[in-house]
């Protein structure tokens, strides 16, 4: 079984819409009650609130604050438990500190169990009831693999204007044809890289296949400065001058928002269409490790001794020309997904049973390699260097199918001076071979925690817990 997350489309009338947007404004206030709560416990009585504490207040807060009584009470603790997940992450050094969110930025609300909501489609269209709020919605969309949906959101995107509902599944998934790292096919493994050149080269053993990047951002960014350059021009809000938006500052900025939504929804489009081609074809997948978060970090300022030389000097610590250069790589990384394509082709081949190994970068060093001796040249690190020329055997390659090569003779053992097992090169494997599944804190385990440090406690204490009088 795999966890699957579909979303459909909503279509409510102007009745239902005010229903929607009264429970997405009750589910913020709540959100903001809880932050609220928890800053006042901290500053005055330095105590720490979590997540049951708040959940058992619920029904006071409920008698107290009458207007909140009809929403059901486990989407209320899902709103509650979305505050304890932020703070959780903001404690584990993740985030920052969780700050009041204003109705317009708030999203929307989970039932976070079958209860309070029923949804009749087979996975195309349909239409989904919300008890609480006494109405049936009109849904279309399609799931490619469809169940009895377990969890429920309902979304609101203010930029689309648009209403939608995310439901999770857990649809059943073919076992993987592979017992053990051991038992893989070559016949059908296919490495792939990604790049801002070319977006995709493959090379499944027997040929390379490059997808070229079809920039749709570059393609876009001039009618988007024309479109910005017309909302700079308008009256914006400024809430601290107590200043409202003009019209055609809204006006403009629709605009400039539909163009950013064309070049979203035109990535994803190309993105599923290329995984589903490569998944299709292929039970095993290759590819590198990728940081995008740390691939795409701005230009460093350099060092305090390198800033005190060009002061003294008088010249700027960095260039501009290296800022922009450096600006302009993470845009174009940016702009072909890296992150999603790993992700997406990594669980279309597992939907399949197949497996997607992530090679070690800094171990394997696919783009520094060769692929025939395996010495490792470190002037091939230059990205600006798109042909490689072995020193030692004289072989020659470009940077991209080098990297490819390097990596499907890693997953066959075949790389010179590169480990004999693919557990030696730091292999990464996407299924259950190689990873367990992480802690996710989510109310169930929440409540067996709990349960079982109660028990605990009592046992110390010497008293007999509750639920163990049967």
């Amino acid at each position: 079984m795999a966890l699957r997350r579909y979303t459909f489309r909503l279509y409510p009338n102007k009745t239902q819409e005010r229903e929607l947007f009264a429970a997405r404004r009750l589910h913020g206030y709540l959100y903001n009650a809880c932050i609220a709560h928890r800053r006042f416990e901290w500053k005055k009585n330095q105590k720490t609130v979590d997540y049951f504490q708040q959940q058992n207040c619920l029904p006071a807060f409920k008698k107290e604050w009458v207007e909140f009584a009809y929403l059901h009470s486990q989407a209320l603790q899902s709103t509650v438990k979305r505050v304890d997940l932020a703070h959780n992450s903001f404690l584990k050094g993740l985030r920052g500190l969780p700050k009041f969110k204003a109705i317009r930025n708030y999203s929307g609300w989970t039932y976070s169990s079958r209860s309070g909501w029923k949804a009749k489609t087979n996975g195309k269209h349909g239409v989904v009831t919300l008890n609480d709020l006494g109405i049936t919605l009109k849904m279309r969309g399609q799931a490619k693999s469809w169940c009895t949906p377990t969890t429920l959101t309902i979304v609101y995107k203010p930029s689309k204007k648009q209403w939608f509902a995310s439901f999770t599944c857990n649809v059943s998934v073919e076992q993987a044809k592979f017992g053990s790292l051991s038992d893989l096919k070559y016949e059908s493994i296919v490495a792939f890289d990604l790049g801002t050149a070319t977006a995709i080269t493959c090379f499944d053993g027997k040929k390379f296949e490059e997808v070229s990047n079809p920039r749709f951002t570059k393609n876009t960014e001039k009618k988007v400065k024309q479109e910005s350059k017309k909302l700079r021009r308008k009256r914006a809000p400024n809430r601290k001058k107590s200043i409202k938006a003009s019209n055609r500052w809204k006006k403009a900025r629709r605009q400039v928002s539909k163009l950013q939504r064309k070049v979203a929804n035109q990535r994803a489009d190309w993105q599923h269409k290329i995984t589903s081609d490569i998944a299709s074809r292929h039970d095993i997948g290759v590819t590198e490790k990728l940081n995008t978060k740390g691939l795409t970090r701005k230009a460093r300022q350099g060092s305090k001794r390198k800033k005190r030389e060009s002061a003294v000097l008088g010249v700027s610590p960095m260039s501009n020309f290296r800022k922009k250069q450096k600006a302009g790589l993470n845009k174009s990384i940016l702009s072909v997904g890296f992150g999603t394509l790993n992700q997406m082709i990594a669980y279309k081949i597992e939907a399949k049973g197949g497996l997607l190994l992530r090679l070690n970068t800094r171990r394997v060093k696919p783009s520094q390699r060769c692929p025939k001796c395996g010495t490792v040249h470190k002037d091939w690190a230059n990205l600006s260097n798109r042909y490689h020329i072995c020193d030692s055997c004289n072989f020659e390659i470009e940077r991209d199918r080098g990297s490819v090569l390097v990596m499907y003779n890693v997953a066959t053992n075949q790389q010179q001076g590169c480990g004999t097992h693919l557990s030696d090169s730091g292999c990464l494997s996407s299924t259950s071979l190689t990873s367990k599944r992480k802690h996710t804190g989510s109310m169930k385990q929440l409540g067996q925690m709990k349960r079982q440090k109660s028990q605990r406690n009592s046992k110390v204490h010497g008293k007999p817990h509750r639920l163990a009088l049967g």
